[in-house]
């Protein structure tokens, strides 16, 4: 599985914005959402408690009413006739006239004697078995009316007695009790539903007397004021129903949906949805668009920064505006300015302590050679020396006027980069005649050079800087040692390659040295030459496809090893 690569800086601006967005986003509608239920449900509340209020005024109005008509014919002379000569069909005929005359439909009338025996059925009431009144209840509040719920056989009905006295010789006497109702049915409900908009549920001992809804199964008995039914959250409100004694005969619940609610939280979930799509698009073009211009001129900083690492201190920075980002580009142009003149200077103070440390170092190489020409000539010249006398420093000459030419050559080849021509030569030969052009450097110290190096180690070698190497190498290791010591040059062939080995028993190379002994001019502290030595001598062994580097040292002595390619090495 590929992994994602780094993101750029444009790609965290509107990653960053967009998550930003989305958390406020999420949190306004999180807190509208929340604002929104509480506002609903106190709504609803509100709504069911008007509801309470409808139902109580309807119901009273309906009851207020039954107590009037029951007053007209209490008072009525024709039925207060009627009801004295205690014939039913009057009473019926009587009766039945005024109240169809004054009685709404559904309403239902009795004509009770005191004891609760029924003598005659009116209205609604005609047909049906009468229920068993409370008398001796209702009886309790005359001559007042006396109204309440009244349940019988699974019915619930809302009644009201009214007492019918006549003159006696002791007083009055109760004559008859009208009791006028109506039953509370489904249609009841429904038609208060109507007036209210909210369901209705008329309960009596955990039973459903009338419902505007269908339910699968008993309503739960929870009087809190949310409750769900049939999957549907309602505001719930719950009053008691009093029969005629103050007591409960059942219970009231009026309801009202949060359907209507919940559609308008699922509304304002889409509509924040849609501004949360647009509000992020819009966020995202503008932060792209902010983003970019501020991205753009970080992005050329970092550009010109990688070319300064690269070493091109020409580089510019365009300047757009005169913000921060513009401050920043002309003090990063500046900054490459200063930079490059700096370098410029530090280069030219360079190379003119370069040449200096160069002439001083050819001058000191060159020393040695040319006072040998020139003590040579010198004597031949001012005396009388016989041949041989002459012969031994025509070749002292000689050889000093071709070590000059050795080192000019050397150092033309190191600075242009040229490969003279290889030849096979044995390297015993190679470090003896090394050897030979410091003999008199090692006599005056004290120093004694042993060459443990097998005649039979052939090597394909540019002789002249390759005996520049070994005398550069033994010649330090004399110069180590100025109280005396042993220089020891051996070789051995392994896995075809010969490393060489060039030891000395001085007192080795400080550690401030050692890391960096073979760069230009590292002289470590020598009185003599300036450091260039080592670092052409590593130049040319690396020339011949080998290595040099100092190995490890004890507490006195000094080891520098040559891997040198012996392809057509030769070993007994």
């Amino acid at each position: 599985m590929s992994r994602i690569g780094p993101l750029s800086l444009l790609s965290k601006v509107l990653l960053s914005t967009s998550v930003v967005i989305t958390a406020l986003l999420v949190l306004t509608a999180t807190l509208a959402q929340n604002h929104l239920v509480r506002n609903a449900s106190v709504m609803l509340g509100d709504e069911v408690a008007a509801s309470f209020r409808a139902y109580e005024a309807l119901w009273l109005a309906r009851a207020e009413r039954l107590e009037s008509m029951s007053k007209i014919l209490s008072r009525s002379p024709a039925v207060r006739a009627a009801f004295d000569t205690g014939d039913q069909a009057t009473i019926l005929d009587t009766a039945n006239e005024l109240w169809d005359t004054v009685a709404p439909s559904g309403t239902m009338l009795f004509v009770t004697a005191p004891d609760g025996r029924v003598l005659a059925s009116l209205g609604e009431s005609a047909d049906m078995t009468p229920p068993r009144f409370p008398m001796a209840v209702a009886a309790k509040r005359f001559p007042d009316q006396a109204t309440g719920f009244l349940v019988e056989d699974g019915r619930l009905y809302q009644m009201v007695f009214t007492p019918v006295y006549v003159a006696a010789a002791q007083g009055s006497a109760l004559l008859n009790v009208l009791v006028a109702g109506f039953e509370v049915d489904r249609t009841l409900a429904g038609k208060l539903k109507e007036s209210t908009g909210s369901e209705f549920l008329f309960l009596s001992h955990g039973r459903v007397i009338a419902s505007t809804l269908p339910l699968a199964g008993p309503p739960p008995d929870i009087p809190s004021r949310q409750v769900k039914i049939n999957g549907v959250e309602y505001a719930q409100y719950v009053t008691p129903l009093l029969d005629i004694a103050g007591t409960p005969a059942g219970e009231l619940r009026i309801l009202r949906s949060f359907a209507g609610a919940q559609r308008r939280i699922s509304a304002l979930g889409l509509e924040m949805l849609a501004v949360w799509f647009f509000a992020v698009l819009v966020g995202l073009c503008a932060t792209y668009l902010l983003a970019r211009r501020i991205v753009e001129p970080v992005k050329a900083l970092d550009q010109a920064a990688a070319e300064i690492s690269k070493g091109n201190y020409a580089v510019r920075v365009p300047v757009s505006g005169s913000d921060e980002l513009g401050r920043l580009a002309k003090t990063f142009n500046s900054m490459c300015t200063s930079i490059r003149d700096a370098r410029d200077e530090l280069i030219r103070h360079e190379r003119i302590a370069t040449v200096g440390r160069l002439s001083t170092s050819i001058i000191h190489d060159l020393r040695n050679p040319l006072a040998a020409i020139y003590g040579g000539a010198e004597i031949l010249v001012d005396a009388n020396l016989s041949s041989s006398q002459v012969k031994r420093l025509a070749e002292s000459i000689y050889h000093s006027s071709r070590r000059i030419l050795a080192m000019l050559q050397e150092l033309a080849d190191a600075t242009r980069g040229r490969n003279r021509r290889r030849e096979l030569c044995r390297l015993r030969d190679v470090v003896l005649a090394a050897s030979d052009a410091v003999t008199e450097a090692a006599s005056l110290r004290g120093v004694s050079i042993a060459c443990e190096i097998p005649e039979q180690i052939e090597l394909a070698l540019d002789r002249p800087s390759m005996e520049r190497v070994f005398q550069n190498l033994i010649g330090n290791a004399i110069e180590a040692m100025p109280e005396g010591g042993l220089v020891r040059v051996r070789a051995e062939l392994e896995d075809h390659t010969t490393t060489v080995a060039v030891e000395d028993t001085g007192p080795g190379i400080p550690n401030d040295i050692r890391p960096r002994v073979f760069e230009p001019f590292a002289s470590g502290g020598k009185r003599n030459g300036m450091g260039l030595g080592l670092a052409l001598s590593r130049q040319t062994v690396v020339d011949h496809g080998g290595d040099l580097w100092v190995g490890a040292s004890g507490p006195q002595g000094t080891t520098f090893l040559l891997r040198l390619p012996a392809e057509r090495a030769v070993a007994a």
